[in-house]
């Protein structure tokens, strides 16, 4: 779930100037983590009376710097996070929480959870976090080992395509501390926040396709086959998938009673990520296609497609 907003570096934390919850889900998370830390922000960013937070505001409302800090964050185990066009991707995240002996890390509205980031810590061109607060458990006095999701909806516009590629990752924890952020009462100097971001983050990548049409079937020994195929990859802004242009398959091939696919030749896609190209049928076995990937897409191998060779 994500945030595309204006945002500045207030003593450490982050002030967003919108925090946007797709209203799929905003109408049953008034009082969850989400919501909450939405309130907490934008309070933050609207005590200050202006457009943007800088440290040298510090007369101004706002959170004071809570005694957290995060380490060994670890998003979805270091795998490429692939994210199609309409499916919910719940994406993991483990780390460790350390804190002052004053942080109550057990209070009920004390809230923490990972997210990644696009662009700069200080001025991320998108964010998407977790719906719920991740789940600590606590190992010491101030520390914990902590675990929770990134939810990220791609048929609810938490993406665009050129979000795809390289990612960091950041922790947060907020400190309520009895304060209601939907109260008219509501004093944001008594709520804590704590963030820290630069750590590593797998790649985010348009979910990718490939098929492919070996024929014709039976084929005499000798004759040529004419193999088809078709590249295509999540489109998050039309929620369908359009061909891959101008990369690179390989048309591989496996002997009927084989295990191992060998390399015929590499190809490349046209202007709609179509494949097309011929061999020379020896044996009964299966064609299929098979592309490396790139930072930005998933690498991906066609069922292999039986021609039976007479």
């Amino acid at each position: 779930m994500r945030i595309r907003a204006t945002v500045a570096a207030v003593s450490g934390a982050l002030a967003l100037s919108a925090f946007v919850v797709p209203a799929a889900h905003a109408a049953d998370s008034a009082s969850s983590y989400r919501a909450d830390v939405a309130k907490v922000l934008e309070a933050a960013h609207s005590a200050s009376g202006r457009t943007a937070f800088s440290a040298t505001t510090a007369a101004d409302a706002e959170p004071y710097a809570l005694d957290v800090t995060f380490s060994n964050l670890k998003v979805n185990s270091g795998k490429a996070i692939a994210v199609g066009t309409t499916n919910h991707v719940a994406v993991p995240v483990t780390y460790t929480l350390t804190h002052g002996a004053d942080v109550d890390i057990t209070a009920a509205d004390f809230q923490t959870g990972p997210y990644i980031y696009k662009g700069a810590f200080s001025d991320p061109d998108n964010m998407l976090f977790g719906v719920d607060a991740a789940k600590c458990t606590v190992t010491s006095s101030t520390a914990a080992s902590c675990k929770g999701n990134i939810d990220i909806y791609p048929a609810e516009g938490d993406l665009i395509n050129s979000d795809a590629g390289a990612w960091k990752a950041a922790g947060l924890a907020i400190a309520l501390n009895g304060q209601d952020p939907s109260s008219s009462s509501f004093d944001i100097t008594k709520v804590g926040v704590a963030e820290k971001g630069g750590f590593t983050s797998p790649n985010v990548q348009r979910y990718s396709k490939l098929t492919v049409n070996a024929s014709p079937e039976p084929v005499k020994k000798g004759k040529t086959i004419t193999v088809t195929g078709k590249l295509t990859r999540a489109n998050w802004e039309t929620n369908k998938y359009a061909g891959y242009t101008g990369q690179s398959v390989k048309l591989q091939f496996r002997k009927k009673g084989g295990t191992t696919y060998t390399t015929i030749k590499t190809i490349k896609t046209d202007g709609y990520g179509n494949l097309k190209t011929t061999t020379t049928a020896s044996v009964d076995g299966y064609y299929r296609y098979s592309f490396a990937g790139t930072s930005t897409t998933p690498a991906v191998s066609a069922a292999g497609d039986y021609i039976d060779v007479r």
